[in-house]
Formats: C-alpha cells, sequence, structure tokens
C-alpha cells in the first residue's frame, strides 16, 4: 500500500528531535540525562504508530483488501527506515568519523537500532490494528 512509507514519516516525525540528543550522547560523547522526557517521546510514539496503523487498516478494509496484517506490521515498521535515513546525514554532517573502522562501527550499530525500532514499532503497529479490527468486526452480525 502506498501509505506505508507516509505512516512511517508521520512516526518519525514525533521522535526525529529527541532522536538526535540521543544519538548525539551515544555517537559525541555527550550525556544523556532528560529520561523522562524519552520517556515521555516513547508514549507519544506509541500512540502515534497505535494510530496511523489503525488508519493504514482502515483505509485497507475500506478498499475491500482484506490481507492487512503485513501492512499493520509495514506501516509501524517503516519508521525504522527513516531512523536509519537520519543516522545516514547524522554521520556525514553531524560527526567527525572518517575510516573503514568508525564508519563500519558506526552503521552496524545504526542497523541494529534501526532493525529493533523497525520490529518494535511493526509489533506496536500490528496489536493496534489487530484490536482495532477485532474491536469492528465483533459487532458484525450474520443474518
Amino acid at each position: 500500500s502506498g501509505l506505508i512509507p507516509l505512516a512511517g514519516l508521520l512516526c518519525f516525525g514525533s521522535i526525529f528531535i529527541e532522536l538526535y540528543y540521543v544519538l548525539t550522547s551515544l555517537w559525541n560523547y555527550k550525556f544523556y540525562h532528560v529520561y523522562g522526557f524519552l520517556l515521555g517521546v516513547y508514549g507519544i510514539l506509541t500512540i502515534v504508530v497505535g494510530m496511523t496503523s489503525i488508519i493504514v487498516v482502515y483505509f485497507c478494509l475500506n478498499a475491500e483488501n482484506y490481507l492487512w496484517h503485513w501492512t499493520a506490521f509495514g506501516s509501524g515498521a517503516s519508521t525504522a527506515g527513516y531512523v536509519f535515513l537520519y543516522g545516514i546525514y547524522y554521520f556525514l554532517f553531524k560527526t567527525q568519523m572518517n575510516g573503514f573502522l568508525q564508519t563500519s562501527f558506526y552503521f552496524g550499530y545504526m542497523s541494529l537500532i534501526s532493525i529493533t525500532m523497525g520490529i518494535l514499532c511493526g509489533t506496536l503497529g500490528y496489536a493496534a490494528a489487530n484490536n482495532f479490527v477485532r474491536a469492528i468486526f465483533q459487532n458484525v452480525k450474520v443474518d
């Protein structure tokens, strides 16, 4: 579905400012000490991923496409692509890393962070969409 990348962009938009501070503390050896705010941003991310996945699945079901499972997972998991693209931007313009070892170390860890973020957001999106589909179809009466 064409809405999957747009759902990921909305989810990424809710975290990209905090992502800058997390990456700065991780790669530029700065201290990160606002964990309460990070928890709040995680809560916002959870809500946004759930809502965007529900909207994408609703449009999918409205088009009479009942194969919504991977669409729900993909709409949440597409956030990881934007996180990795932001990691490339951060590497090129915000760090002073050069050489094969530093580059492979950075992109190896950013790949793991992005994959983990994709699995997390995809699972959250699927769970929200699954609850939504169960809620709307449990009230359907077959006569």
